[in-house]
């Protein structure tokens, strides 16, 4: 470990200076709340709101929580930093942001691969990303109309898997899905993303904060606050600890790089600690603040918490048909779904959109079409992959890969294999790799030498070390 954070930091002009002939190739956010507000946007996604409460439920409620806010803080932090620095650094798009630092500190530009990693790995992600958003849509559809209400639950398992079963609905709902999410990554930075946050991010806590008191008000509201927020110190085990830091770095996004794509547009003057803390902040608040809307609905109704991926889409439009105002706060909820997963989706392409741009000299509209289209063609496979291709099981012969539908397989691999790879390598690239000279600089370490110490202890044992655990636990 290098000694003294003191000893050359690069002054803040100097950095300026080497930023003199790319900074102008990228916009930057208008201001630090459109960059927060977008930053948010990014983290705030369907692990918040459909994964959060069903594995806070499948592993002991407040157990798990507790277990989960420690590991936001000591593993997902640090790396949400050391990305955030790395785009703000190069101020490019990632393969090119981590070539242009390793430049700067005399490493070898070979780490740009991770880089390249993570444009693929968007393109994949969103590829079965549009499927569930594509779900998202189709609920508010369906729920608006009122063709949820008075179903019992096995009515309401057979829509859910005749959505599924249908390959054109299931095909138009997610390519409506992706349409929306190119659409709004073509009209750029300020017009696009940092517009399109703005409008939603609001619109989404306002919603969360009015189901919040729907579920007070007609839920078991108690039993729900103490299931989720009190810890049973028992229900404490190795798989738990692993699921929550699991469920953290998911929930945060960090690994596919595209938390350096939007620090490539971070001026100089907005501090990347505090605006962590903030991110974390609201993407944690979210996650919780679901649950007290899941979880209170959930025991008014007698239903099991732990069950599991179809909490969202079976059980509450179920719940929801039983309860006073729920054909109206059941359109509210796929809505709030929704709406996390477009401004997650949008900061999924912007890796790809921006190296597209670089590399090809492309205006932001055709790169934004080249990667909707990449996606959606491998979108097809997804969709396919719950009826026509639902058989098909295209890396049967190995082992790990054994029963995966096209979808499986993509999830699998890039949730389970590349993202904590990547993260885990983001993390050794800064911690280790990077002179302290540079992250100082970045992560005001004259300034705040203690808090800097201990990002830098953080990112080099405790971050690497909990997702090499979870690591293993997924592939084995």
């Amino acid at each position: 470990m290098q000694t003294s954070i003191s000893q050359g930091v690069v002054p803040s002009s100097s950095h300026s200076s080497t930023l003199g002939s790319t900074a102008s190739e990228h916009e930057q956010w208008s201001s630090k709340a459109g960059f927060l507000l977008a930053a948010i946007g990014s983290a705030v996604g369907l692990a918040n709101i459909w994964r959060f409460p069903y594995a806070a439920g499948e592993n002991g409620g407040g157990a798990f929580v507790l277990v989960y806010i420690l590991s936001v803080v000591l593993v997902v932090l640090p790396i949400l930093m050391a990305e955030l620095l790395i785009g703000r650094r190069g101020q490019l798009s990632p393969p090119n942001s981590i070539a242009k630092v390793c430049r700067e500190a005399n490493r070898s530009q070979a780490w740009r691969w991770m880089g390249f990693v993570g444009v693929v790995a968007a393109i994949i992600i969103f590829s079965f990303y549009i499927v569930v958003g594509g779900w998202t849509l189709a609920y508010v559809a369906k729920s608006a109309t009122g063709e949820l209400a008075g179903l019992d639950k096995t009515a309401i398992q057979a829509s859910f898997d005749g959505l599924n079963a249908n390959a054109f609905e299931l095909f138009c709902w997610a390519s409506a899905f992706l349409i929306l999410t190119v659409i709004v990554s073509a009209r750029g930075v300020k017009a696009g993303i940092e517009s399109a946050s703005k409008i939603l991010m609001p619109m989404l806590f306002v919603i969360l904060l009015l189901l919040v008191i729907y579920a007070a008000v007609t839920g078991d509201f108690i039993r729900g606050v103490r299931f989720l927020l009190v810890p049973d110190f028992s229900k404490i085990t190795t798989d738990v600890v692993l699921d929550a830091i699991g469920q953290a770095f998911f929930s945060i996004g960090v690994g596919i790089t595209n938390l350096i794509a939007y620090g490539a547009y971070l001026d100089r003057k907005t501090s990347i600690p505090n605006a962590s803390v903030t991110i974390i902040g609201a993407d944690t608040l979210v996650a919780l603040l679901a649950g007290l809307v899941i979880f209170p609905i959930i025991f008014a109704n007698n239903m099991d918490p732990s069950g599991g991926p179809g909490l969202v889409f079976m059980a509450l439009p179920y719940a929801f048909g039983q309860m006073p105002g729920g054909t109206i706060i059941g359109p509210l909820f796929f809505l709030l779904l929704f709406f996390a997963a477009l401004t997650s989706a949008i900061s999924m392409m912007e890796c790809t959109v921006a190296w597209l741009k670089e590399k090809l000299h492309w205006s932001r509209l055709k790169s934004a079409l080249v990667c909707g289209a990449l996606s959606w063609a491998l979108g097809c496979l997804s969709v396919l992959s719950f009826n026509h291709l639902s058989g098909v099981y295209p890396l049967d012969f190995i082992g790990a890969f054994e029963h995966k539908t096209f979808f499986d397989l993509f999830d699998y691999l890039t949730t389970t294999v590349v993202m904590p790879l990547c993260a885990i390598f983001v993390a050794i690239f800064v911690g280790w790799v990077l002179p302290t000279a540079i992250t100082a600089d970045e992560l005001e370490g004259s300034e705040h030498p203690w808090r800097y110490r201990l990002w830098h202890f953080l990112v080099r044992f405790v971050a690497p070390l909990g997702l090499s655990a979870v690591f293993i636990s997924l592939v084995s």
